[in-house]
This record gives C-alpha cells, structure tokens and sequence, in this order.
C-alpha cells in the first residue's frame, strides 16, 4: 500500500472522488488523518444519494440468536465467550429455544435471523445442518444470515471439510447469506495481537471468496480503535474493495468501534475512539468503497443520537431493530431501540423510513 503524502489537500481529493475518481490508499489515509469532518461528511453524503434513495433509510427487524457462546479462540477483544468445559456459564441453546426466538421475531414483523456463536469443539457440521433444516422445515419464509467466516472456517477444520464444501451443505441445509463477523482488521499484524488464535487475513477472504463463487451474498465489517494504526485501517479497505472487485457479493459495510469493557483487550488500550472519528471513518469508507452499495451506521454501538448523525456520514441504512444482541452488551454498551424509534429517528433526520430484508429488498414503507 502506498505511503499517505500531501501532495493533494484534501478538498482536491474530495472533489476528484465526487467527480467519480476512484480515492486511492494514500488519499485514503489522508482523509482519515484529516480534520475536516464537515468536508469529508458532504463528500460522502453525495456518493450516498447517488447509491440510495436520498430520500428514504432503510432498516431490517431480526434477532440476533447467539447459539452457544463455548469458544476455543479466547479473543482478547470478546467479553462474550467462556471457554469449554464452563459448566456454569457456557452454554448450547436446545432447538426449542432458538425455534421459539425466531416464532417471536417473525411475529412483530421480522424477516430474518442472524445466528453467530463460538468456535465450539462440540459442534460439527452435522449439528448446523440439522439445525438449519429444521428451521427451514417450521419457518420457510425465513432468512437465516448466519456464520461468520471463522465460524465457517472452524467448521470446515473440524469436520475436515474444504471451506466449499462446507458453505455448499449448509447452504443447501437452509443457510441463506454470510454476516462479516470476525473481520476486524484485516491486517495479521493486529490479528496476531487482538486474536491469535483466530482466522487470518487471507484465511476470512477466502471464506468470503468462496461464498461468492458460490452465489452467496455476504456483509464485510471493520472493528477499529485498538492496536491498528489508521493506515492499517486503510489496508482493511482495500483488501474489502480488491475483493469486491474480484469476486463480487459484499451487499454491505459496517464498521464499528471497540468496546473495551470486561475484555483484556481494555486493559491495554489508553484511547479509544470519539464520536468524531466515528463519523469520519464512516464518511471516508463510504468514499473508499465505490462497489459496495450500502453503508450501514452502527447505532448498536454508538447510540441512537450518533447513528442519526451518521445517517448524513454516508449511510443509507440504520442496521437492526435487533430484539436481542449480547457480544457488544457483554462489552459494556447495551444501547436498545424498537420499530418506533428507528421510524421517528429517521423522520427526524428527514428522511422516510423503509423495513428492508436482508436483501434490501423493501418489505414496508408505510409507518
């Protein structure tokens, strides 16, 4: 990746992206080091009429089902996992539990679930067929969005499986799309640092590679504010970007903060990132990433308040209502919204509020 110089300020890098130039690394990173919120945020806004209805935010209604929280890679980040043999903690949720999570959710409206868990030694690919099956048996209409690229990678290494193999069962099993969990950063520097044990870099494309070939579509995400330095976030993107261009099936981005409280991780990192980075950070992926159409704010992690704000950031898309989530609340933030306060969030940021599914298809535009 290139070296970030100044020979471009950045409203000449802002005004050749606008005008459809592809923003390179280093005018990347230039944007990134930048203070000019308010420039980069209008820039941003531009491509995000121009990929969106200007008028309209979209959000899906789902669940977050964390089928077991047993890991084995003992994430410096993660406040949610407990490691195997916790009789007391860790846990396996039964078929009736998660059948009876999913019964709610579509009876409020929802359209989908999303299902990540651990890296749990006791669960082999015959368990999420059979899971996925019975699920497609009782809920057809259901999308189920579910496992993330080390989940899938655990899987295959397990059942000694390649990774298409794997996505082929389980997509056959009922397994719709791919969320982009367990991205972080895309750097084995970081990655060796936060997540030892973990997939690497070239390990979480290559699911996503696969996935794509396969016809699937998938979500990328960015987890920043920790070890990672800020061209390091640049090299994040260009590796999402490069394999867009490559194998196309990323539907969408979104990228959050670290949220250091009851991790290890916490203890080491002296600063984490302000609402200003957050919304500069949006802005500049929004610019970076020309072939990825939507760009969704991280409410869960922000708060209500900033992923508004967000909304002229760059994206076009408030994420969940999200009935249930516990990785990010084990972490400290537990921020909770319902149907209600995404419409009157929306409307008061001037736009009109539009349930999606996961697709982005429109489900309901009138609220």
């Amino acid at each position: 990746m290139a070296v970030a110089t100044q020979t471009r300020t950045v409203s000449e890098i802002l005004a050749r992206t606008v005008a459809g130039e592809r923003l390179q690394d280093d005018d990347a990173l230039v944007l990134l080091q930048s203070r000019d919120l308010v420039a980069v945020g209008q820039a941003a806004n531009e491509i995000r009429n121009r990929k969106a209805d200007p008028d309209e935010v979209t959000f899906i209604v789902d669940r977050n089902i964390n089928y077991t929280n047993v890991c084995v890679t003992d994430c410096d980040f993660c406040a949610f996992y407990r490691l195997p043999g916790d009789k007391r903690e860790g846990y396996v949720l039964p078929k009736p539990v998660i059948f009876k999570k999913i019964a709610e959710t579509l009876a409020i409206g929802g359209t989908g679930v999303l299902m990540q868990g651990g890296h749990n030694p006791e669960l082999g690919i015959e368990w999420y067929e059979d899971l996925f099956r019975s699920i497609r048996e009782r809920f057809p209409t259901l999308h189920v969005h579910a496992l993330s690229p080390p989940e899938i990678q655990y899987i295959s290494r397990r059942s000694h499986l390649s990774v298409p193999a794997v996505l082929t069962r389980l997509r056959d099993a009922g397994l719709d799309t791919l969320p982009g969990g367990g991205g972080e950063i895309l750097v084995d520097r970081v990655r060796h640092i936060i997540a030892a044990k973990k997939t690497k870099s070239d390990e979480w494309l290559g699911v996503m590679r696969h996935a794509h070939r396969l016809g699937m579509s998938t979500s990328a995400t960015m987890m920043y504010g920790h070890v990672e330095t800020v061209a390091e976030r640049v090299e994040h993107l260009h590796r999402i970007r490069a394999l867009q261009d490559e194998a196309p099936g990323f539907r969408a981005f979104i990228s959050w903060t670290f949220q250091p409280d009851n991790t290890r991780l916490g203890q080491q990192v002296t600063t984490t990132p302000t609402s200003f980075d957050y919304l500069l950070t949006q802005a500049v992926t929004r610019l970076y990433l020309d072939n990825i159409d939507h760009i969704q704010s991280s409410w869960v992690t922000q708060g209500m308040k900033i992923g508004q704000v967000a909304l002229h950031f760059g994206a076009d898309d408030l994420g969940s209502v999200m009935l249930e989530e516990n990785v990010v609340s084990a972490a400290g933030t537990t921020y909770r919204a319902s149907v209600e306060d995404f419409c009157r969030t929306i409307r008061a940021a001037g736009k009109r509020p539009v349930q999606r599914d996961t697709y982005y298809r429109r489900v309901r535009d009138a609220f």
